[in-house]
């Protein structure tokens, strides 16, 4: 079963709700249907909901991965806090403007980008991480 990964995913998919309707809602506010209308607040929900879009799949998918593959649980705990955590730092750093948040969560971010697949790697070489 794929128990853990499931776990994560209940609240990356609800903040990727949140930060959609926040986009949604800043449209009818200034309304604008398409692009930013130049509003900076409006760019910024945008951005910050699209690079929620562009990291929490990828990431998610390769803990899962990791846990078909029999990963070890510990890892799976590790790496699936941090995402959450990065994820949820990133999208306050974006929309209360705040640089250092942005900064922890983007390397908080990128390292499990490495960590996950060598973890992967380590796992289908059959060194394990068991």
């Amino acid at each position: 079963m794929i128990h853990i990964t499931v776990y994560f995913s209940i609240p990356l998919a609800l903040l990727m709700l949140l930060l959609a309707l926040n986009v949604s809602r800043l449209r009818i506010k200034f309304k604008v249907s398409l692009g930013t209308g130049n509003n900076k607040a409006l760019e910024g929900a945008i951005r910050t909901h699209a690079n929620a879009i562009e990291n929490i799949p990828i990431l998610l998918f390769l803990m899962l991965l990791f846990e078909l593959s029999g990963g070890q649980t510990l890892w799976l705990w590790i790496t699936g806090s941090t995402l959450v955590a990065a994820r949820v730092l990133h999208a306050v750093g974006m929309l209360k403007r705040i640089f250092i948040l942005r900064r922890i969560s983007a390397v908080m971010t990128y390292l499990l980008f490495i960590l996950l697949p060598l973890l992967l790697f380590m796992q289908m070489i059959g060194g394990g991480t068991h």
